[in-house]
């Protein structure tokens, strides 16, 4: 189905404002990037020791995940004060350095904002559980148990077991949709909406380009309280959640309706910082995931851009690819997406889409390829422009609190955040002159970056090539999209936009596969990519070795 973006005309659009339209951002995860300090874990001067790196990826801008103060029990997704950096990762100095560096280097800085939930050590918090009678103490949200001492609802905790931990100093549960060191901030409050959009303001001030708002649908819960339904399970006992959370249809403890009057107020704010954008985090899939992120970014005054969970799964055909975009298309109308592969949060997609039989590098390649042809912006995690395959942590080695309490049928989050390997030969890798917080798997070392810098047709050679070639068709960052219909486990789509009209052809299968072009469609194929796919002599028709692609310009 045919896909029409705003305009085709980039001339059209303030480039400045709008860089964000189909921009590339790199994901760097601070504990795992480059340690300066020699304790092991990465910090804020690593990243800027290591932006010349990222620049030369050809990215438009870097998302770093949080590096707050924080008792590091989610790893800094439990903020004890939003407005400083922990010593585990620097200073505030170190991020200014980090901004002015990467804004030399012609990169945009995204930071992480984690405004659903605190950590339990911050002073917000501390002063809301004191009383039930002073400034905060309706900043979090507490509820009275019910007669029989239980929690006052049914809801749960993405993490394991009840969202509601009892506080004996205020006699009352507090709502904690995480961990129990998280408790959930009560955005109802306005004094609470402004004292986080005061936060936002604050790194505004301080040169960033824009935010990643993580878990931006768990903003709000029903004020009322009320049960969650049960979700609609089928299948066997085998089929069944390994989280009991699953269990359940999440509509009063978050994707509330009152999330968009909220977003409304964060984009007036960076509305009066031009150039600035903002990333949505759904942490959902399906057709509901493609509602809110049409209603988050839907009129120009919310978010500019969200992702959801859609490609963050082990689903890898050509089928899903198409069903999925044409949905979104279908429900999101003018809204923006940002489409990702792999995060912090999910095993590497390299793991997750493997094959028998298939070539490790060949997957990353075309994934990387996909990836970079869609209509929306894009982020990349680190590490998969090296074809980082997800980590075996053994049970002794982890430490993320998701991945041991649900061990061993689930294994977390320990095995997509191991460091980053620069250089074969140095030890760890050239990550840290210390023992890693998490272990380097051997597997990963050989594909250090000094190694890859210097072999021609390396996976980080073709993902720069990959890039430029992006970059160079202004169709495949702002051009409109269509589906065409072509063998099951061919991807086939046209971008048209910028004067240019692209074909771009995906076989994610592991034969050979022939692509008849239709009607009187005349194709030239097209140089500076990656892939082998090659016309037949008369035009007729593409030949697609497998798991490989084709690009070319009709007309």
């Amino acid at each position: 189905m045919p896909v029409t973006p705003a305009t085709d005309d980039a001339g059209s659009r303030d480039a400045a404002a709008e860089w964000w339209r189909g921009a590339i951002i790199y994901q760097i995860y601070p504990r795992s990037f480059q340690d300066t300090s020699g304790n092991g874990v990465g910090d804020l001067a690593g990243i800027t020791r290591r932006l010349a790196y990222v620049a030369e990826l050809g990215v438009d801008a870097v998302w770093i995940s949080p590096f707050f103060v924080s008792p590091m029990k989610d790893f800094g997704y439990d903020v004890a004060d939003y407005t400083d950096v922990d010593p585990l990762f620097g200073t505030l100095a170190d991020f200014d350095e980090l901004v002015a560096e990467a804004h030399r280097l012609g990169l945009k800085v995204i930071i992480d904002q984690v405004l659903s939930h605190t950590s339990d050590q911050h002073a917000w918090f501390r002063d809301s559980r004191a009383s039930h009678h002073n400034a905060k103490s309706d900043w979090y949200v507490w509820a009275d148990a019910k007669p029989d001492g239980t929690p006052p609802n049914n809801w749960l905790s993405v993490f394991g077991g009840p969202a509601w931990q009892w506080d004996s100093r205020r006699r009352q549960y507090y709502l904690h949709n995480f961990l129990t060191e998280q408790p959930d901030l009560n955005l109802h409050n306005p004094a609470v909406q402004e004292a986080i959009l005061a936060v936002v303001e604050f790194w505004l001030e301080r040169g960033v380009d824009g935010f990643r708002f993580d878990a931006v649908n768990y903003f709000f819960d029903d004020a009322a309280r009320r049960d969650n339904p049960p979700a609609s399970l089928g299948g066997s006992e085998q089929d069944l959640p390994i989280n009991p959370y699953g269990f359940q249809d999440h509509i009063h403890d978050k994707n509330r309706p009152e999330t968009v009057a909220f977003l409304t107020r964060v984009r007036a704010l960076l509305n009066r910082y031009p150039g600035t954008t903002s990333v949505g985090e759904i942490g959902d899939g399906g057709t509901f995931a493609l509602k809110l992120l049409a209603q988050y970014t839907s009129g120009g005054d919310k978010l500019h851009m969200c992702y959801t969970f859609d490609f963050l799964g082990p689903e890898f055909s050509a089928a899903v690819f198409r069903s999925r975009i044409e949905l979104f298309e279908t429900i999101v109308n003018d809204g923006w997406p940002c489409w990702a592969f792999s995060n912090h949060d999910v095993p590497r997609h390299v793991s997750r889409w493997a094959r028998a039989g298939l070539d490790q590098d060949r997957l990353a390649r075309l994934a990387a390829g996909i990836l970079l042809s869609l209509r929306g912006s894009v982020s990349l995690y680190q590490g998969e422009e090296l074809a980082l395959t997800e980590a075996d942590i053994g049970v002794a080695d982890m430490v993320d609190p998701y991945s041991i309490r649900f061990w061993p049928e689930f294994k977390g989050r320990d095995g997509c955040r191991t460091p980053m390997v620069w250089q074969a030969e140095a030890p760890n890798a050239g990550f840290s002159i210390a023992k890693p917080w998490l272990p380097i798997p051997p597997e990963h070392v050989t594909r250090a970056v000094d190694r890859q810098q210097v072999t021609p047709g390396s996976l980080l050679a073709d993902y720069r090539r990959l890039i430029a070639f992006r970059r160079d068709h202004p169709a495949l960052t702002i051009g409109s999209m269509a589906f065409l219909d072509g063998p099951s486990d061919v991807l086939a789509f046209t971008r048209h936009g910028g004067g240019e009209h692209l074909l771009c052809l995906f076989n994610l299968g592991s034969t050979e596969a022939r692509f008849d072009l239709p009607g009187a469609m005349a194709v030239t194929a097209l140089a500076g990519h990656v892939f082998s796919g090659r016309l037949d002599e008369g035009g007729r028709w593409v030949i697609l070795p497998p798991c490989d692609g084709f690009f070319g310009a009709v007309g």
